[in-house]
């Protein structure tokens, strides 16, 4: 069994908005990929899987390790391999969105430091007119590594673990509001998934960009402009975006004169009691864990109930 070292894990989550990325290479038919580390929490050798009925063709089924039990993605068959078993497949064990899933892939070669610059969005002409299942791009050790997006294969294969616009059906009558709320999410699922939440929340004064350095651009034009009041109520972002992460464009926000007053929420898969200490160290308002957008409503609420 090889495990992720929680020390070396650490070193980078304890840094504060340096904009990099651990990434952990691993192949598929002979592909190399790569996942977030932050989202890992272990890697094993496979093991026997059991078998559930009526699920997702890339469903292999559970494994129970340490008497918990886990669901197990065929990573493989999801990309459109055979999905054959293999006696050397290993499993990477991970942790988002307040899920523990086991993803089998073929080989684990190693772990990459990056730079979220260092990060492509893929076009379209690899994505067609649907979003592409690789959140990015990158180079690691002169070599080209496909980053997965891991929420969208998990929402694409379970739908109900994704956010759930119905969820603010439950807040009751809503009045509208015209605050300006900015919103940095690189996932065009989720973008409009958000988006379409706060609408019927109430809030139609919308700015939406795929990533936190879009954003930071943005704000930077109405600061020089002298037009951050009326323009910038409050920023919700995730964490893994290329270019610029959510942890970095906190930072910023809150390292300036101008801006720091502006709430930040961080609404991210990966808020763990790791990353949720490093969000409070940059100055992060409010931090929570998708898919809980009713939760995310709640808060805005709350923050901007004075403005």
């Amino acid at each position: 069994m090889a495990s992720v070292d929680k020390n070396d894990k650490s070193e980078i989550l304890l840094e504060s908005g340096t904009n990099e990325i651990e990434i952990m290479e691993f192949t598929i038919a002979g592909n190399l990929y790569g996942i977030n580390v932050a989202k890992v929490n272990e890697i094993i050798l496979s093991v026997h899987v059991k078998a559930m009925p009526h699920t997702h063709p890339a469903v292999e089924g559970i494994i129970k390790p340490r008497d918990t039990v886990i669901t197990v993605i065929n990573l493989p068959r999801y990309l459109g391999h055979d999905g054959e078993l293999g006696e050397k497949d290993l499993f990477i064990i991970t942790n988002f969105n307040k899920m523990t899933i086991a993803f089998r892939v073929h080989s684990v070669l190693g772990i990459s430091r990056i730079s979220w610059t260092d990060i492509q969005k893929p076009d379209k002409t690899i994505s067609g007119s649907g979003e592409s299942v690789a959140t990015g791009i990158a180079q690691c050790n002169n070599q080209l590594v496909t980053i997965l997006d891991f929420e969208r294969i998990i929402a694409e294969i379970a739908p109900e673990t994704s956010i759930q616009v119905d969820e603010i059906d439950q807040l009751g009558e809503r009045e509208r509001k015209e605050h300006p709320i900015l919103v940095a999410e690189d996932s065009a699922l989720l973008s409009k998934l958000i988006r379409d939440a706060l609408l019927k929340a109430g809030y139609n004064n919308l700015r939406m960009f795929s990533n936190g350095l879009d954003l930071w651009e943005y704000a930077t034009k109405l600061k020089k402009a002298n037009n951050v009041e009326g323009n910038m109520s409050l920023v919700i972002t995730d964490i893994e975006m290329p270019q610029m992460d959510g942890h970095r464009l906190t930072k910023l926000i809150k390292s300036d004169p101008q801006l720091k007053q502006t709430p930040v929420v961080i609404f991210s898969s990966l808020i763990t009691e790791e990353m949720r200490a490093k969000g409070r160290e940059l100055g992060a308002d409010e931090q929570l864990s998708k898919p809980e957008i009713g939760h995310l409503v709640a808060v805005i609420d709350e923050l901007l109930k004075d403005g």
